[in-house]
């Protein structure tokens, strides 16, 4: 079922969200279908549970969306719970990051270029994979949601200082998005 997203300013987006319980199966299939049918809606590429108001541990992230830029993302998707990261590179890349709960903010964010990350599926199979280039970018910006870390956290800081206003706003409602959303 489609689900509000919420936006700067919710108290959610700040948590650090908690261990899904992989024993509550049916409650964990009920989310992430959640997640991929509001995702889906919003046309973006990736979602994490706190953004629909569930402080859990699940993200979902899915390249067909950026495939027009990136060739390599066609057919990407995801779902992790419970990631964790293994390993990350030394070497950074930077590249433009958007978000549903930042609507109409862009901005340049300094991330590491690859990284392992154990998590479990949507099979409830437990998995050890690598991500590198803009399918990194994805996991890592999601994976940052659990922790309570936007990706405006993250910018530079007279960037942080030019998109201060704009951060207020939407903390006030004073945004319009295509998708339904809500601040709480």
């Amino acid at each position: 079922m489609i689900q509000p997203i919420y936006l700067y300013g919710s108290e959610v987006l700040r948590e650090v969200a908690k261990e899904a319980d992989l024993s509550q199966k049916e409650e964990l299939t009920k989310l992430i279908t959640d997640l991929k049918d509001t995702l889906v809606k919003s046309e973006g590429c990736g979602l994490a549970a706190p953004q629909i108001g569930v402080s859990q541990r699940v993200v979902i992230v899915d390249g067909d969306v950026m495939a027009d830029v990136y060739d390599y993302l066609k057919g990407f998707f995801r779902v992790l719970i419970n990631p964790v990261i293994v390993e990350e590179s030394a070497k950074k890349c930077e590249y433009n990051e958007g978000c549903l709960s930042v609507p109409g903010i862009y901005a340049d964010v300094v991330r590491p270029e690859s990284m392992t990350v154990r998590y479990t599926n949507e099979n409830f199979e437990e998995v050890t994979e690598t991500f590198d280039k803009f399918a990194c970018r994805m996991v890592q910006h999601e994976m940052s949601h659990l922790d309570g870390v936007l990706f405006t956290d993250l910018v530079a800081p007279i960037r942080k200082k030019i998109i201060s206003k704009k951060l207020v706003n939407i903390s006030r409602g004073r945004v319009s998005t295509r998708y339904n959303a809500k601040i709480k």
